[in-house]
């Protein structure tokens, strides 16, 4: 058995353990493996281990990966960039990815709204919020995401599923728990405000327990997926 089907095992049996311990029934959380800085290869043998949903960062080696995979024969796979969005780059975003997780900002939004290719599904949105309040993190400010959130869910082409957080890395279980608290609060007003989202891209490695506890429905797995990453190639 491969390395990367063995960690798919083991981070799909975590999902599930942890899932039934906060009494949510089994297949409310969505595995997303973010293969940055990973080649092809590492995708097609963890899609041979079953796993559908690819996370990318980096917006050209994402592209490359995408058409690299599709002309192997893979098919049926659901591609999500997960990367910060420059201005200049939302037009092959909309034009190669299913989801975006990281949208901060109404301009953008409305650019991924207009060239979104005629034909396509729309585009699958989560706004990225700065939960933590870091000056280093991307995201639009807790107070600031009601506004934007209703913005971005009357433009066309666009789904807007919900919202997206990478709290300021915390040791303690609890500590963890109470940064993804904080989004799901924010998630459920957005909800009792009359939006229908259903997604929480919360969780990672490090912290996929206390985000599950708190209602992620996308955990983003990388380096306990594909292993360490040389960002030397990225």
């Amino acid at each position: 058995m491969s390395l990367i089907r063995q960690n798919l095992q083991a981070i799909t049996a975590t999902i599930v353990a942890t899932a039934q311990e906060s009494g949510r029934p089994p297949g409310t959380v969505q595995l997303l493996a973010v293969s940055k800085t990973f080649g092809p290869e590492a995708v097609l043998e963890a899609v041979a281990a079953g796993q559908r949903a690819f996370g990318e960062n980096y917006l050209q080696e994402g592209v490359d990966k995408i058409h690299a995979v599709q002309a192997a024969g893979a098919s049926g796979l659901e591609w999500h960039f997960i990367g910060p969005i420059q201005s200049n780059k939302t037009r092959p975003i909309a034009a190669h990815f299913d989801w975006v997780h990281t949208v901060e900002r109404e301009k953008i939004a409305q650019r991924l709204s207009e060239q979104r290719p005629a034909g396509m599904a729309p585009l699958q949105i989560c706004l990225q919020v700065n939960i933590s309040g870091e000056a280093s993190k991307s995201g639009v400010a807790p107070d600031e995401v009601a506004a934007l959130a209703h913005k971005v869910a009357a433009l066309p082409n666009l789904t807007l599923r919900g919202l997206m957080a990478i709290p300021e890395p915390a040791e303690h279980f609890d500590q963890q728990r109470a940064a993804f608290a904080r989004l799901r609060t924010l998630y459920d007003q957005l909800r009792a405000d009359g939006l229908a989202l259903d997604t929480l891209s919360m969780g990672m490695s490090a912290d996929l327990r206390a985000a599950i506890v708190e209602g992620a429905t996308i955990v983003r797995v990388g380096s306990a997926i594909f292993g360490a990453r040389n960002y030397h190639k990225a």
